[in-house]
């Protein structure tokens, strides 16, 4: 699976773009506010159906106009796949596949995977539980559709008792038959939930920790601890028993939304007291094992993209880690960095087809071409 190719018209900084790219890397290159992680956005968008930088998606619109539209053409086992994404103010985001609008969103998601690695990953270690869980959330939706429609129920129904414990504190009344008709859809998929995040940790500890081996030369022992109040068992029963608390607090405070996760590297939170080697590098190694882990699934080779991996990794571990994926069990990946000349003598150096664009206030300036050490010829366009 690869894309072939994506257009773009006024979305964020990109008045009108149309780019093809090559089937392994892809690279935009610019300074600060050049539009390139705005290109990495819109390639996120077609697998997500929204932004990952800003969900709000009219706030994704260039100024000064009205809507934006984004295209993709895909090439997965064999067939053409032709994605759309229109979105104007005032009106209801049209997605569609082939011509084919989609009922729902959730339908696309894992369709055509892919794993993001972006500076505001840092969240996922110093940010709050909420960062840890969308991240366990993605990459289980990605292959668990199931698993994201009981995720949107819970949510729903998580939202009204809320609500309702919000309309006893102001009508000082309490109704406990209304509020177990929410329990019991919380109790329903809250439980399913539990019982996929659990399985996913057991089978994907070990791939996190194969790659931060790999990426630390084994000099560290890492782990991830799941931390949930369902490990406790009988949900029903927290639920009836935190009434009195969640009466006063408003709130639920019991269930799968207030899940943790951990980080550890010998025992010891990273979040507490790693050195920022360690975190760049755990993050790094989190989204390889998110990548191969996705892959191993599906039997599909989900997009890799890197947002300014230079500002996370040195040089050396810059290319041992553009090496790693190099290789064929990894698909295609696309990068962003601030000097094009650096990421041309990285790929030179690795020695894999790469296509690279220089961009200039939301515009290519420069498209390149480099070939693979056995045709090494360099193809250069002006734009």
């Amino acid at each position: 699976m690869h894309c072939r190719g994506i257009s773009v018209i006024n979305f964020k900084n990109l008045e009108e773009l149309s780019l093809e790219f090559s089937p392994k890397f892809n690279c935009f290159a610019g300074h600060n506010g050049a539009g390139k992680t705005n290109l990495l956005d819109a390639i996120y968008y077609l697998s997500f159906c929204k932004s990952f930088s800003n969900p709000m998606d009219s706030q994704n619109i260039r100024f000064g106009k009205d809507s934006f539209i984004i295209q993709g053409i895909y090439q997965k086992n064999g067939d053409t796949d032709k994605l759309y994404c229109g979105f104007r103010r005032g009106k209801r985001k049209v997605f569609r596949r082939n011509k084919k609008e989609y009922d729902r969103l959730s339908d696309h998601i894992g369709d055509y995977p892919l794993v993001l690695l972006s500076p505001a990953d840092s969240q996922l270690i110093m940010g709050g539980s909420d960062e840890r869980r969308k991240f366990i959330d993605g990459v289980i939706s990605q292959y668990d559709r199931e698993y994201l429609h009981r995720l949107i129920a819970y949510n729903k129904a998580l939202q009204q008792r809320n609500a309702l414990l919000k309309i006893f504190a102001e009508k000082n009344t309490f109704d406990p038959a209304s509020l177990e008709a929410w329990d019991e859809s919380l109790i329903v998929s809250g439980q399913y939930l539990f019982e996929q995040r659990k399985s996913f940790f057991d089978a994907f500890l070990p791939v996190f920790q194969k790659h931060y081996a790999f990426l630390s030369e084994s000099r560290e022992l890492t782990g991830i601890a799941y931390e949930s109040s369902l490990q406790e068992g009988d949900f029903r029963g927290q639920l009836i028993a935190s009434r009195q608390k969640d009466r006063i607090l408003q709130h639920t405070s019991r269930g799968i939304h207030k899940d943790d996760l951990d980080f550890l590297i010998h025992g010891v939170a990273v979040k507490k007291f790693g050195s920022q080697g360690q975190q760049k590098t755990l993050l790094i190694a989190l989204k390889l094992a998110q990548f191969v882990f996705t892959r191993d699934i599906k039997g599909t080779r989900p997009f890799l993209l890197f947002d300014d991996v230079f500002d996370k990794l040195d040089t050396q571990r810059v290319t041992r880690l553009m090496q790693l994926v190099s290789r064929e069990d990894f698909g295609q990946v696309f990068v962003s960095d601030t000097h094009a000349d650096r990421l041309e003598a990285l790929f030179r150096e690795i020695g894999s087809e790469c296509r690279i664009f220089v961009m200039e206030e939301g515009n290519i300036r420069v498209s390149k071409l480099l070939a693979s050490h056995s045709n090494n010829s360099t193809h250069e366009t002006s734009q």
